[in-house]
């Protein structure tokens, strides 16, 4: 899914209930540190309406980016530092159903948004802030954002430069 097809109706819909779960996702986890279930229940489900009337033929796709994201997510969530949470895991998912293979893209711009804010916190206040937690959502939220924008093309940019 990307802006490109503006004159689509079911294209419009899901970009904009996308658009919305990231906002009350972002603020939530801003304000209570907690990405709701019931949000994120609520976004897999409007997708996966909007979707299985629109375009069915996508749906494998869409599910196998969902569980790669929701996966990679979970990964970092079990094996890393605590921090990430289950939140943030569902919160790729249901981004995978939404954006189908441009999640990479969500999850790059969203790691990389992430670690630079990171850097800065450590510049700014030594390595004391490698403690100091931040909200992930945003930052998956930025990427969510920016995959809807541009992230087939970009994802069709680099294949194309990769097998010339």
């Amino acid at each position: 899914m990307s802006l490109d097809r503006l004159d689509d109706p079911a294209a419009v819909a899901l970009a904009m209930s996308l658009v919305a779960m990231l906002a009350v996702a972002t603020v939530t986890d801003l304000e209570r540190r907690v990405i709701p279930n019931r949000v994120l229940a609520v976004g897999a489900l409007a997708c996966l309406a909007i979707v299985a009337m629109d375009d069915p033929a996508t749906l494998p796709e869409r599910v196998l980016a969902a569980a790669g994201a929701g996966g990679f997510l979970l990964l970092g969530a079990l094996w890393g530092r605590p921090g990430m949470g289950m939140g943030d895991v569902k919160l790729a998912a249901v981004m995978g159903l939404y954006l189908g293979g441009a999640v990479a893209v969500a999850l790059l711009v969203g790691l990389a948004a992430g670690g630079a804010v990171g850097v800065v916190l450590i510049a700014r206040h030594g390595l004391a802030a490698r403690t100091q937690g931040l909200p992930f959502g945003p930052f998956l939220a930025l990427g969510g954002v920016v995959a809807l924008a541009v992230g087939n093309p970009l994802i069709e940019w680099y294949l194309d430069g990769l097998f010339r």
